[in-house]
């Protein structure tokens, strides 16, 4: 029984300290009693909850209000206040006065003080405390108080009171009790049935309402994982109900955190509490909440739930949340179901607010029921008398249910409110309630129903049922009558003010009342107790995988197999499965499966092995633990722990290794939480077996050692009877019933059970924590973050442990002692900690625990002993063959700077090294070492697998191009340690995850990083490998400059210094205000201080930069024969578009010249020395337009269409400011006073020059060029007019195109950005680009039929720009040029792109960790695909704007990235002769290294750049010529190894051709012409170039046997994402022999010939078994035709012939097949290239026919019809014949021989007459001379392009006498005279028709 009430309590308004407010506070007038019970003292502060916004006067009369605050006191009890407010007048005494000096102070007095004092109205609240929550009861007994005084009834209040006081109800029960207070009234409490289940009356059904299903999941999820959770409602009550609702959401658990259904305005500051809460506040307050950062506000009034951003609330687990969700919509919204239906039934009756209420409730205990199934299960009783004691194994419960990674479970687990369910609800024997009878039989049921809603509604009914039964456990027969006021009674006037009333009455009857109940008997309600049923066990979560489950049985067989082979001593046999093992150990059966196999060998707990055997069982013991997380939720590690000290080895006489010592080093062991759990279920299995009956045990276990698991498993069959929570419920049964020495006896045999335990377990920790050799504790190094696992268990151990073991490893001090005792000190930290936490739990006497606390140092010490004894045997067993180091063959030149360091290559995502998917045998991990030179980090090594034999793996890559180096601690296969590694990532894709060997010090591997770090950044360029090379390597050497070499490079460094250094300062420009000048000074020079741009350049210029050849000093003339010999220049002549000598002397035909205007860098410095411009542009201009242009890189023609005649020019971006500063618009007041900046109009002059250079623009255009009437193109900052053209390209939408040439390739879409007006003006031309169907039908494949496209309207030159820089750019009003602005990416995009590349291509972690779809998610993400994409979008457009006759400027970003890339790309797919090997040589030094591409920059070479990163731009236009060679494999000369191999060495710096960033830095460094003067040296090349030139000569590894141009071909190809492949280059490796690209180290041993054998037997199948990603395909299985030419020059030693170049013999070949292919017209295309070629282009057919005579090699070289389903039919025109199919692979016999023979040639001046050997070469436009037929060495070139004239000669002196007058002739040069001599008059005019028609064609 309890008392309905247990104070009653009177609080009216007292006047605050500012008077004249009208705020006041509560004062407590009366309570009774009045002397607090002794069993409930009265709850202080009761005033601020009765208004809980404030006490203040209010100017009318409020009705009555009535709501319940609850209060929580010390001991967690809850005090519900009901209280009753009411209004009364104020007192005169109590009227606020306005006193005076509160006028004085200025202050106005507040609205209520000035309304007349009678007029207010004070609040009284009447109060009731209680530990019952009978909410109706107290409203109807407040009210009647409160009727009875306005009323004026006439009964006694101290009566009424009194008896309120004195009524006294059971708690629950169920029954009925009809009470009443003495005023004629009548009211029933209904008990519940049980208290343990909360009553919510319709508080949850209101809760839902109000906020709706998620919200009200979201704030269930929220308490549960301890968030704080904040109402806001205008209504107390509201407030009150909602917060009892979320309580009872959360049973079985309770809330134990602070929880106020109503906080006062005085207690706000309690918000910022910094533990869980659970609060409601009134709205009014809702501006003081919004500052709470991590609160979860639930405003009930506006039905929101806010989660903060800061906030993570972890959702339930699925499907558990998606269940639930429906449900909860099945029970709200019972409609929704029927919603659909097309006869939906009659109305169905709706469940009344109480009943929905339940079923709400019903959901979440159905939730609670499935989320906590099994718990019982994995509770551990640790003692049973005097009170049980009950420990939870969170580990195990989360493992079983598979929900380890779970967020949400974990934290209930840890959460407070669980910790209180286990210790009420954990006890076996209890009184039982509903959760407990659903979490252990409906389990089943519920997962039966999951998928049947109407099941699932049918059980909650059901439970609804039961919930509403124990709230109401009978019908409604309560009759209640309570008096009420009347209607608006508070409005009338009350007869007086609440009355004071009489204690002592009241006391009276209470004193009365209490000696009545002492009299009385107590009423002891008989408690029904039972075992608590613990449900089913829970099965293990079968995995979903079902595959996995098929190969599981296998993998258990091969466990169990090679277990009985190490016990059998069959270790031949149990090696070849260990790896096998080693790799099934992954999975949880197979570990649970080792662990019992390996407990049948234990037997009387000892089990003692040979060394082999103890070394098979205990790398599979680590192998298993391996995996193990920290708290060990599968029970591995638990079950290995009675193992680790049963297996043993004899070391010596009195030595035994235990396997602990060599299974130390995996975190579980440093777990506190595992610890407690493995003690605790040790405990209560030595607890269980204390009371078993001795006939049940099979003899009971000896102390300190746990039962071997087929003991455990009897024991399970037993537990079905006797579980020990059975054991433990029905000793608590019997408790009671025994003597008091019986039970003293039960609990002293309990707690030294539990002392003995912890003895065993003090021990144990030491053998797992204490390390064999002390003094190299790795365990103490691994652990430093060892607090974090402590902080986490709920324990009393503190950081300090972790810290403490931290630093005695770190403090060594060098004596071992001193650090035994320092690891010692640790260890005892640690087990005294674990001891004093299980202890204190477990109840074991402080005497014991004492005892405990000496104990544990002399267990350790002793251990320590015998530890060094084992340690020191140990070290005397024979080591372990570790292999031999292999040394890795070194590059001529290149040096090892450290010496192997053995490590073990671990495996990464790349499957097929480790076996993979593919099968095929682990290469990986290998065991060797890693060795650092000069140029390379190479490993050399071994696999481990003893399956793949001998096999050698080597990986490398050049040091120059690491991208990222990280530490890495990892668990090698053979090794129980966790060890020290570096994973070295590189940007050609090769990826060094290595485990430092545990020989290897951290010292050792500390220098490595260092020297590689040295290498990988020198402090400057000449400390790369290019320089070094052959050099003695002293690390840190400071490079000396080299001496220069010639002449002209001296004078050409000394002009350098003197002009460039003098005018360009890069560092330290102060930046000025620019103002234009105005027209007057237009035409004079701009003085100096006025220049703004980022190099600011004097204007006074040498005169020698403006004057003619003529007029040049002797030292600059030699500069310009150096400038005159470089790349650029030699593709200017070939392409007609000048020669320095032609330009000087301004022949005015031409319409472009050469300049030297930048020979001495001065201008610009990243361009080239000589440029194009445009024949009109005077070189004093060039200096001005410069400083509009990024980078001061103004535009210059880089090539000329030969057919089109249009060029192409490159510059940088314009000027930021150009366009907002620089080109203002025209505002000025009058036209004449134009503020037009002159550079901007010599800029628009300089476009004009260009437009006016092309043929058929040149008439048009001789009209406009008087340029004052309009303004610059780049001038308005307003919208472009109405008659301006912007073409826009839009992404990659593409849509195919064909011109009259019928092109084959795709075209990216261009959109038109600006209509024109008027028809007159045709298409606009973004229209005309998107190739819109506007002239006649389309072609089938969605092409324009119109055959001129692209001509109507088109501009003369198309400037393509970035979008940003172009936006206020104003067109030319002439449309002579457009601007196409373009959106390209950024460098820092690239790398992004490249970094992500990198991890998709070459991820670190191993496969099984990622699904196989990631590989191509992460590709798509990097964007690389797209970014290639948009690079041959770009340059399709420009070349198909170049092939129709206009002119492209390329002008993004500064020019030297993006711009060369595109560049590039257009002469590359509009002229045949870059897709030679000559040509792309020539592009690449023309347009990458003299327009100067920032290579050492952006391939971050030298210290400067270690932050900036690498960025790919060269890989990337490699890769983008890749993508066009793989659609147009016979378009190109070199093969696709040509391009991997420039890849590789761009980055690698074995050369120097890509280093440093411009020409002139490679001047400056004496780079560029130091191989001139002296005969190149046969040592390393210095040049990539001349590598591949050298390596051509031995082998025709960079040629395309494919290769058969057409002429005159553009390629148009493909860009679609879809249409590009992945390059080969990122994703294929070759573990035999390294990265192939360094030739002289990848030539693997050479295979004997056939003829060898030494048994004379017939010659043995040289067919090999090929591994992917170790063999290279490519080299183990050569080409056909490569094939035939290694017979053939094998037959010819055979024959003794000397044999001929391979080049020669391939020429030969050609030439036969080409005159047997004539007469039959047509060659067969063969089968073999068809497949991959036919429908690209014609097929060149290699077909091979077997027969008796051997292969035979059969060409079809020239089949001149077409193959029908070529798409590029379109041109039938003769093509030249297939002999122009020149083979270039060095100098001397690149040739493509159009004609050749002997001619004699006169030598220079008083030269004798030389017969030389001639070739013709129309393709170069060259003649070539040579000493003789067979000669390499190529004596001279006369470049056709400077030819004059031919004309007939007359014999010289010194001629040859034999030969006729008429064979003589001369060529006529622009430098000089050519005299020659034919052998016959015939051949003469042969060569003289020869020359004249290379003449005409060009």
């Amino acid at each position: 029984m309890a008392r309905l009430a247990d104070y009653f309590v009177l609080v009216a308004f007292g006047p605050g300290p500012r008077a004249g407010s009208g705020e006041g506070h509560g004062q407590i007038l009366q309570r009774f009693p009045e002397k607090d019970w002794e069993d409930n003292p009265f709850p202080q502060g009761i005033e601020l909850f009765c208004q809980p916004s404030g006490w203040q006067l209010c100017p009318e009369r409020n009705p009555p209000t009535f709501f319940i605050a609850v209060l929580t006191d010390i001991n967690s009890e809850r005090h519900y206040c009901a209280c009753l407010t009411f209004w009364e007048p104020v007192e005169p005494s109590q009227a606020p006065t306005c006193s005076g000096e509160e006028e004085e102070a200025g202050e106005r007095p507040s609205p209520s003080a000035l309304v007349p004092p009678t007029q207010l109205f004070a609040p009284k609240t009447l109060v009731l405390v209680s530990r019952l929550d009978h909410a109706d009861v107290f409203r109807n007994s407040l009210g009647l108080i409160y009727t009875i005084h306005v009323e004026g009834l006439s009964v006694s209040l101290e009566n009424v009171i009194g008896n309120l006081l004195t009524c006294t109800i059971p708690i629950t029960g169920g029954s009925q009790r009809t009470i009443s207070l003495g005023a004629g009234d009548r009211q029933v409490i209904q008990t519940p049935l049980t208290d343990s289940l909360p009553v919510s009356c319709c508080s949850v059904a209101m809760l839902f309402r109000q906020l709706g299903i998620t919200n009200v999941l979201a704030l269930f999820c929220a308490a549960l994982t301890e968030h704080k959770i904040l109402f806001l409602s205008r209504s107390y009550q509201r407030l009150t109900d909602a917060c009892r609702g979320l309580l009872a959401l959360l049973f079985p658990l309770r809330y134990s955190f602070t929880y106020v259904p109503i906080l006062p305005a005085q207690l706000l500051e309690v918000l910022s509490t910094p533990t869980p809460f659970i609060i409601g506040v009134n709205s009014l307050f809702q501006a003081e909440t919004q500052e709470l950062l991590d609160v979860i506000i639930a405003d009930l009034d506006g039905g929101t739930v806010t989660v903060p951003e800061c906030v993570h609330i972890p959702p339930l687990p699925e499907p558990l949340h998606s269940q639930t969700h429906s449900a909860l919509c099945m029970v709200l919204d019972p409609e929704l179901e029927l919603a659909d239906l097309a006869f939906p039934p009659p109305a169905t009756s709706t469940s009344s607010l109480k009943m929905q209420d339940k079923e709400l409730r019903a959901v979440f205990l159905r939730l609670f029921a499935q989320l906590l199934q099994g718990y019982r299960w994995c509770l551990h009783i640790v003692r049973i008398h005097p009170e049980p004691v009950i420990r939870f194994h969170k580990a195990a419960f989360l493992g079983q249910r598979g929900l380890v990674e779970d967020d949400f479970l974990l934290k209930v687990l840890e959460g407070m409110a669980f910790a209180g369910f286990v210790s009420e609800r954990g006890v076996p024997y209890r009184t039982t309630d509903l959760f407990d009878e659903l979490v252990a039989n409906e389990v089943k049921r519920m997962r039966a129903d999951e998928n049947q809603p109407h099941r699932v509604l049918r059980h909650v009914k059901e439970l609804a049922e039961q919930l509403y039964k124990n709230e109401n456990p009978y019908p409604a027969v309560s009759m209640h009558k309570v008096q009420r006021p009347g209607e608006g009674s508070h409005l009338r006037r009350a007869p007086r003010p609440f009355p004071r009333l009489d204690e002592s009455t009241v006391q009276w009857i209470i004193d009365q009342a209490t000696a009545k109940l002492q009299g009385a008997p107590p009423a002891v309600r008989a408690e029904k107790k039972a075992t608590v049923p613990s449900g089913p066990p829970m099965a293990a979560i079968v995995e979903r995988n079902g595959v996995v489950h098929a190969n599981s049985a296998r993998r258990l067989e091969v466990v169990r197999n090679c277990i009985s082979y190490v016990f059998e001593g069959k270790m031949l046999e149990a090696k070849k499965l260990l790896p096998a093992v080693l790799r099934a150990l992954k999975g949880r059966a197979a570990r649970r499966c080792l662990t019992r196999e390996l407990h049948l060998h234990v037997q009387q707990n000892r089990a003692v092995l040979d060394h082999q055997q103890f070394d098979f069982v205990v790398r599979m013991m680590n192998c298993c633990l391996q995996d193990c997380t920290s708290l060990d939720e599968h029970g591995i590690a638990a079950a290995l722990l009675p193992l680790v000290t049963a297996f043993c080895r004899k070391l010596s006489p009195g030595v035994t290794q235990f396997a602990y010592s060599c299974v130390q080093e995996h975190v579980v062991w440093s777990t506190p939480q595992f610890w407690e759990a493995m003690f605790y279920g040790d405990v209560q299995t030595h607890i269980r077996a204390l009371y078993l009956e001795p006939a049940e045990e099979d003899g009971p276990l000896p102390k300190g050692e746990v039962g071997p698991p087929e003991k455990e498993e009897e024991e399970e069959e037993e537990e079905e009877e006797r579980s020990a929570l059975d054991v433990a419920s029905e000793q608590r049964r019997l408790w009671p019933t025994l003597g008091r020495d019986k039970q003293q006896e039960l609990v002293q045999k309990e707690e030294s059970t539990v002392f003995s335990q912890a003895i065993h377990y003090a021990n144990r920790m030491s053998y797992l924590l204490l390390p064999l050799d002390s003094s190299k504790s790795r365990l103490l190094r691994e652990r430093a973050g060892l607090g974090d696992l402590e902080s986490v268990s709920n324990s009393v151990i503190t950081n300090s442990m972790a810290g403490s073991m931290a630093e005695s490893y770190d403090t060594e001090s060098g004596f071992e002692d001193a650090e035994t005792s320092d690891v010692a000190g640790a260890v005892v930290r640690f087990i005294n900690r674990f001891v004093d936490k299980v202890c204190t739990e477990s109840g074991v006497t402080s005497e014991h625990l004492k005892g405990l606390h000496v104990m544990v140092p002399d267990i350790v010490q002793m251990h320590i002993e015998t530890l060094e004894a084992v340690h020191r045997e140990s070290k005397r067993l024979p080591p372990i063959q570790k292999p031999k180091l292999l040394r890795p063959s070194l590059l001529p030149g290149e040096q090892c700077v450290l010496d192997g360091l053995r490590v073990y290559l671990l495996p990464d995502g790349r499957e097929e090294g480790s076996g993979g998917s593919i099968g095929g045998p682990a290469l990986l991990p290998a065991e060797g070492a890693v060795f650092l030179t000069t140029y390379r980090v190479i490993f050399t090594g071994m696999p481990t697998d003893p399956l793949v034999g001998e096999q050698v793996v080597v990986r490398s890559f050049p040091v120059a191009s690491l991208t990222k180096e990280k530490r890495i601690s990892v668990q090698t296969h053979m090794d129980q340690f966790l060890q020290d590694g570096l994973q070295l990532r590189s940007c050609t894709f090769q990826l060094l995850k290595m485990a430092f060997d545990e020989e290897v010090g951290s010292e050792s591997a500390e220098v490595f990083r260092k020297h590689l770090h040295k290498l990988r950044y020198p402090p400057d360029i000449k400390g790369t490998f290019a320089f070094t090379a052959g050099s003695v390597h002293t690390a840190g050497r400071q490079p000396r400059t080299t001496k220069e070499k010639s002449p002209s490079l001296r004078t050409l460094s000394r002009n350098l210094v003197k002009n460039a250094k003098k005018t360009i300062s890069r560092q330290y420009v102060t930046r000025k205000k620019y103002n234009p000048p105005n027209w007057e000074q237009r035409g004079q020079p701009v003085p100096p201080e006025d220049q703004e741009d980022e190099i600011s350049v004097s204007e006074e210029l040498e005169p020698s930069t403006l004057t003619p050849a003529s007029a040049l000093k002797p030292s600059d003339r030699l500069t310009m024969n150096s400038l005159v010999e470089r790349a650029c220049c030699r593709d200017y002549q070939r392409l007609g578009l000048g020669t320095l000598s032609s330009s000087l002397s301004r022949a005015k035909s031409e319409p472009f010249r050469v300049t030297p205007v930048n020979r001495m860098y001065a201008i610009c410095r990243s361009y080239p020395g000589l440029l194009i411009v445009p024949q009109s542009i005077q070189d004093n201009t060039l200096q001005r337009i410069s400083r509009c242009y990024r980078q001061n890189r103004f535009p210059v023609v880089c090539w000329r269409s030969s057919r089109s005649k249009a060029v192409l020019l490159r510059s940088g971006g314009l000027h930021g400011k150009g366009v907002v500063g620089l080109f203002k618009a025209q505002n000025a007041p009058s036209p004449g006073q134009s503020q037009t900046d002159s550079s901007s109009l010599e800029q628009e002059k300089y476009l004009q020059a260009v437009v006016s250079s092309m043929p058929r623009h040149a008439d048009a255009a001789s009209g406009r060029n008087t340029l004052s009437g309009f303004s610059s193109m780049h001038m308005a900052s307003h919208a472009p007019s109405p008659r301006a053209r912007v073409t826009t390209l839009s992404n990659p939408t593409t849509a195919s195109v064909t011109r009259r040439t019928a092109p084959r390739g795709k075209w990216g879409s261009i959109r038109a950005g600006g209509r024109s007006s008027g028809a007159s003006l045709g298409v606009d031309v973004g229209s005309r680009l998107a190739g819109k169907d506007l002239l006649g039908p389309p072609q089938p494949n969605g092409a324009p039929s119109e055959p001129g496209f692209l001509r109507p309207q088109r501009a003369a030159l198309y400037i393509i720009g970035d979008k940003a820089q172009l936006k206020g750019v104003r067109p030319d009003p002439l449309q002579q040029w457009e601007l196409v602005p373009i959106e390209v990416f950024e460098v820092r995009q690239v790398k992004a792109s490249f970094k992500k590349l990198l991890k998709a291509c070459v991820p670190g972690c191993p496969a099984g960790e990622q699904n196989p779809t990631s590989y191509l998610r992460s590709l798509e993400e990097s964007e690389w695909l797209s970014q290639i994409h948009k690079l041959l979008q770009v340059s399709v457009l420009v070349v198909e704007l170049l092939d129709s006759g206009s002119s492209v400027l390329v002008s993004l970003e500064d020019g030297w990235d993006i711009t060369t890339q595109v560049v590039s790309l257009v002469q590359l797919l509009s002229d045949p002769y870059y897709r030679t090997l000559e040509g792309f040589r020539l592009l690449v030094e023309k347009e990458w290294l003299s327009f100067g591409h920032r290579f050492t920059h952006r391939g971050a070479h030298t210290l400067a750049g270690q932050s900036s990163g690498f960025a790919p731009i060269f890989l990337q236009f490699l890769d983008c010529v890749h993508q066009v060679h793989s659609q147009f494999p016979m378009e190109f000369e070199f093969s696709q190894f040509y391009l991997k191999f420039l890849s590789y060495h761009h980055a690698s710096h074995r050369f120097r051709t890509f280093l440093l960033d411009s020409d002139y830095e490679r001047i400056e460094l004496g780079l560029l012409y130091e191989e001139k003067g002296e005969k190149k040296s046969q040592q390393a090349c210095k040049s990539v170039w001349e590598y591949v030139e050298r390596l051509s000569k031995k082998t025709p590894v960079f040629y395309n046997y494919m290769y058969a141009p057409e002429d005159t071909e553009v390629l148009r190809p493909y860009s679609n994402v879809s249409n590009l492949k992945v390059w080969d280059f990122y994703t294929r490796e070759t573990l035999a022999e390294g990265p192939p690209y360094d030739w002289e180290l990848a030539q693997g041993p050479p295979e004997p010939l056939e003829e060898e054998r030494p048994d004379g037997g017939a010659p043995q199948s040289r067919r090999r078994v090929i591994w992917p990603c170790y063999d290279n395909r490519l080299r183990a299985q050569p080409d056909a035709i490569s094939r035939l030419l290694e017979e053939l020059q094998r037959l010819e030693t055979e024959l003794g012939r000397p044999s001929e170049r391979w080049k020669d013999t391939w020429d030969r070949v050609k030439a036969a097949q080409r005159s047997e292919a004539r007469p039959d017209g047509r060659g067969t295309p063969s089968s073999l290239l068809m497949s991959s070629v036919s429908h690209h282009r014609r097929s060149l057919g290699v077909y091979l026919q077997e027969g008796p005579v051997g292969s035979t090699l059969s060409l079809s070289l020239d089949s001149d019809q077409s193959s029908s389903s070529t798409p590029s039919s379109g041109r039938q025109a003769a093509r030249r014949s297939t002999s122009t199919l020149y083979s270039q692979f060095q100098t001397a016999e690149s040739e493509n021989r159009s004609y050749e023979g002997t001619l004699y040639k006169k030598g220079a001046f008083m030269k004798p007459w030389k017969a030389r050997w001639f070739v013709l070469d129309k393709t170069k436009h060259q003649l070539r001379y040579y000493d003789h037929r067979v000669d390499t060495e190529c004596k001279g070139v006369i470049d056709l392009a400077e030819v004059e004239s031919v004309t007939p000669g007359t014999p010289a002196m010194g001629a040859p006498k034999t030969v006729d007058e008429k064979a003589f002739f001369d060529v006529k040069t622009t430098r000089r005279v050519y005299n020659f001599c034919a052998q016959d008059v015939h051949l003469a005019q042969q060569w003289v028709d020869r020359l004249q028609s290379c003449l005409s064609d060009a």
